[in-house]
């Protein structure tokens, strides 16, 4: 009798843990199954944020590299975009390089999970600045360019977080990179020195940046409109 019993319940036991791997094999399936849940809009967004800010950190250096060297507008667009892929991709890189993944297998994720939500971004917002009198023919101490960019940015925004929520829904997009920012960071070599960026911090970056180069531009026109005020002053003694 015992030895039935110790029987039904090893074959108890196989059953259980058979289910067990069965549940553990279809780990992606429950994986995928969370993306779905109301986390998703949360990843999108974070997703979409870190595009944003590569975005505008890129484009804002391009057109101070091409201002400074004297490019046309046509090659200094070009310029700002390019810059805004390679920030995008870096800030995407950097999580991922943390957690101890190569750098080779690092961007080769990246390229897969972020390029469509980049490009989307920089259509929208060029198109965007483009409709905007006067916005892409303003230097960067113009008021009407950082407002200009501001509103771009924003729509570029809204236009790329349901690129992010739909890739993520399927398994793709920032779904790819999702499985590493988990991971416990690499706390030896180089890596160890490698930034971490909260959705937050990266907010805070745009804000600043966009808040201060306005306030370049607007400090630049009051000291502009003051000159010649004063020369006609001085003209009329």
């Amino acid at each position: 009798m015992t030895s039935h019993d110790e029987h039904l319940h090893a074959g108890h036991q196989h059953s259980m843990h058979e289910g067990h791997e069965g549940h553990g094999g279809d780990h992606s399936v429950h994986d995928a199954h969370g993306v779905h849940g109301g986390g998703v809009n949360a990843m999108a967004a974070s997703a979409t944020l870190h595009c944003l800010t590569g975005c505008a950190i890129g484009e804002i250096a391009g057109l101070m590299i091409g201002t400074a060297i004297g490019l046309s507008t046509g090659w200094t667009i070009a310029l700002a975009v390019t810059l805004a892929f390679a920030f995008g991709y870096a800030l995407s890189t950097l999580p991922l390089l943390k957690s101890g993944l190569a750098v080779g297998a690092a961007l080769s994720v990246v390229l897969a999970a972020d390029t469509l939500s980049i490009a989307t971004m920089e259509l929208v917002d060029n198109l965007v600045m483009a409709l905007i009198p006067g916005a892409m023919e303003a230097g960067l101490v113009n008021v009407v360019f950082w407002i200009g960019m501001m509103i771009a940015l924003s729509v570029a925004f809204v236009a790329a977080f349901p690129v992010n929520r739909y890739l993520l829904q399927r398994g793709k997009g920032h779904a790819l990179t999702h499985q590493y920012h988990g991971a416990e960071p690499v706390q030896e070599g180089v890596r160890r020195f490698i930034p971490s960026f909260t959705s937050g911090a990266l907010a805070a970056v745009i804000i600043a940046f966009m808040l201060g180069g306005l306030s370049v531009a607007v400090a630049d026109e009051m000291g502009g409109g003051s000159a010649p005020a004063e020369q006609v002053e001085m003209q009329s003694h």
